[in-house]
């Protein structure tokens, strides 16, 4: 074994250990999350109010990509991370245009939690409506994070869709609780509890926008999360996963929407 594998395999297994040792959620790092977000959603409502609904079209070179075909995501600021007290926020924007489909087809497919399973496997391992009402949805999804490492998480949400008019509708996604699995799969399975666990999602909340026109529907997303910070001297080996993971699951999420829309016209 040589010595870069046999430090791989030492970091690993101190990370490995960390759910008994404890990367743990400290409340001044969840309200630095929920400040974050309430600024973004400001930042949201301005735009829809000002009449720039869709991201895609706040640059010509970025409409032709979407337009194209082209999954596009990038940071929704200057930043792909922002540091607070104790964990990182990640904050994703992304798009991507369905072509000959419809808003209603659109809205039924994303509505459809129960096979939220099929759709974005297999980083959504289960996924169940909890409870309806009207536009409100209360929704448990099991998530699969790998990426070096694999973690599992039970997830919950409040999902609240607005109609604007009649080709556009937008949701607000609200991660409620989020609890790492250990052992999961297996006959001693468990919750760790919320907040304790490797610290690879603590909070997640989306926010889509949905606009029927030229032939299609755009979809867009800001996923906005929260993770850990980065352990002192494992830098080199986690930062990748907790940088890249928010990007790569946007970028997955969006292309399974449209290809999974696309199949339904076919």
């Amino acid at each position: 074994m040589s010595l870069i594998t046999s430090l791989i395999c030492a970091c690993l297994f101190l990370l490995a250990q960390e759910p008994a040792q404890g990367a743990e959620l400290k409340k001044e790092t969840e309200q630095a999350f929920e400040s974050y977000v309430h600024s973004a959603e400001a930042r949201m409502d301005g735009q829809i109010r000002s009449g720039a609904f869709l991201w895609t079209d706040g640059l010509p070179e970025r409409r032709q990509l979407v337009a194209a075909g082209q999954v596009v995501v990038q940071p929704a600021s200057s930043k792909e991370t922002v540091g607070v007290p104790g964990g990182l926020i990640h904050d994703w924007i992304g798009a991507v245009f369905a072509p000959g489909t419809t808003l209603d087809k659109t809205l039924a497919l994303v509505e459809d939690y129960n096979n939220h399973k099929n759709i974005y496997k297999p980083e959504v391992i289960d996924s169940r409506l909890l409870s309806r009402e009207g536009n409100d949805y209360k929704i448990y999804l099991r998530l699969l994070k790998k990426k070096v490492l694999t973690v599992v998480l039970n997830t919950y949400h409040d999902v609240h869709y607005v109609h604007l008019d009649q080709t556009r509708w937008y949701s607000r996604s609200y991660s409620t609780r989020i609890t790492e699995v250990d052992n999961a799969g297996k006959p001693d399975e468990h919750e760790l509890p919320p907040g304790e666990g490797h610290g690879f999602l603590w909070n997640l909340d989306s926010f889509w926008k949905f606009q029927e026109r030229d032939g299609g529907v755009y979809i867009e997303c800001e996923a906005i999360s929260l993770t850990r910070a980065v352990p002192t001297g494992l830098g080199w080996l986690i930062q990748p996963i907790i940088r890249d993971l928010p990007r790569e699951s946007l970028s997955n999420t969006l292309r399974e929407t449209r290809d999974a829309l696309v199949r339904k016209t076919q």
